[in-house]
């Protein structure tokens, strides 16, 4: 059933938040009006509004792109009522980038919370393009509202796996591993049959969780030097019977600087080394390293919707976790939990959840 109105909360400016009503715009052919039911809240959003870094749309709009919910208006029938997963990246479909397969980092995709208008998904209703909304054909006793994660945190290591032509057998890294992200790409990791992996990161009580989740050792940096860690690293090569000179697919998801320090100390032979997370700090690297290793250095962006069926499929079947890693809460609470995750308070993706 189509609202009267959609009900929202908007980011006036940076750095404040109102709750208001907008009208439900006419959707052109081929879009949709999705229900949603959960939309997750990321550090994306976290950097749009408190550090205002620039949204296309400028404001007031409203954020939020991790978003699932259901199909309640659209030209094409068969979608009404479908549950869906909208991808956080929306690309042309149209363009040559796209058409060589890299619509991921297409130069005119859209991006709910960003470049979409005025829309968003901390609200009741998002108008959106029917044709790459990824259906939800099988949840087993998965929350829909859960689902939201699906469209950032859990795709976006699935394209960074894809980009690193990760396979069975490989040997991984994963640097900030028990993070909102990290802990994502762990398990992905080890769901596309990684042979070790080794999670790295500051928080021992995470860094031990883990382990239950993709996550065959672990190793904490702080406080220690790159030699220090790499040490660490050798003897658990060790014990794994594994080499530690060469091979590596190593995944850098904390965006920061001492992380990519790390990483980069840790790439050696045929390994490669993918950037998932973002950062501002520059980062300084003799690039001859990479011919004399016949290493690779590789940038991921989003994920492509077309991924999106196999990343539910693995989280369908187990090999991805969702509920240890998500929790819900109510819309109405979304300055408290902007401030939260603002602060590092947050233990779990928060999934905010329409109760307008």
């Amino acid at each position: 059933m189509t609202p009267k109105s959609i009900q929202t909360w908007q980011m006036t400016e940076p750095g404040k938040l109102a709750r208001t009503e907008i009208p439900v715009p006419a959707l052109g052919p081929g879009e949709a009006l999705v229900e949603i039911r959960g939309c997750g809240v990321c550090h994306t959003d976290l950097s749009y509004f408190y550090m205002g870094v620039p949204t296309i749309q400028k404001p007031p709009l409203t954020l939020g792109h991790e978003i699932s919910g259901m199909v309640v208006a659209c030209d094409e029938p068969l979608m009404l009522g479908k549950e869906v997963i909208v991808p956080a990246v929306l690309p042309c479909n149209n363009c040559e980038i796209c058409k060589a397969g890299r619509g991921n980092r297409c130069l005119s995709q859209k991006m709910p919370g960003n470049s979409m208008g005025i829309y968003g998904g901390f609200s009741s209703h998002i108008p959106v393009p029917a044709k790459d909304l990824c259906v939800v054909h099988e949840r087993g006793d998965i929350p829909l509202e859960h689902l939201a994660v699906v469209a950032d945190a859990v795709t976006t290591p699935y394209q960074a796996a894809k980009r690193a032509r990760l396979q069975e057998g490989d040997l991984v890294i994963v640097i900030g591993a028990a993070g909102g992200v990290g802990s994502f790409m762990t398990q992905t990791a080890k769901g596309f049959g990684a042979r070790v992996v080794i999670g790295i990161d500051i928080n021992d009580e995470k860094l031990e969780f883990m382990k239950g989740y993709g996550a065959d050792a672990t190793i904490n940096p702080k406080g220690k030097s790159a030699k220090e860690v790499k040490e660490l690293f050798k003897a658990i090569c060790k014990e794994k019977g594994v080499p530690s000179n060469y091979g590596w697919k190593i995944f850098e998801v904390t965006g920061s600087k001492p992380g990519q320090e790390l990483a980069l100390s840790l790439l050696s032979f045929i390994g490669t080394l993918v950037i998932v997370g973002y950062g501002t700090d520059e980062t300084s690297y003799m690039l001859s390293k990479l011919m004399a290793f016949d290493a690779e250095l590789i940038g991921t962006w989003g994920c492509l919707p077309q991924h999106y069926p196999n990343v539910l499929d693995m989280c369908v079947d187990g090999r991805i976790a969702l509920a240890p890693f998500v929790e819900t809460r109510p819309m109405s609470q979304i300055e408290q939990v902007f401030d939260e995750a603002h602060h590092g308070k947050l233990k779990k993706r928060v999934v905010l959840t329409p109760d307008f």
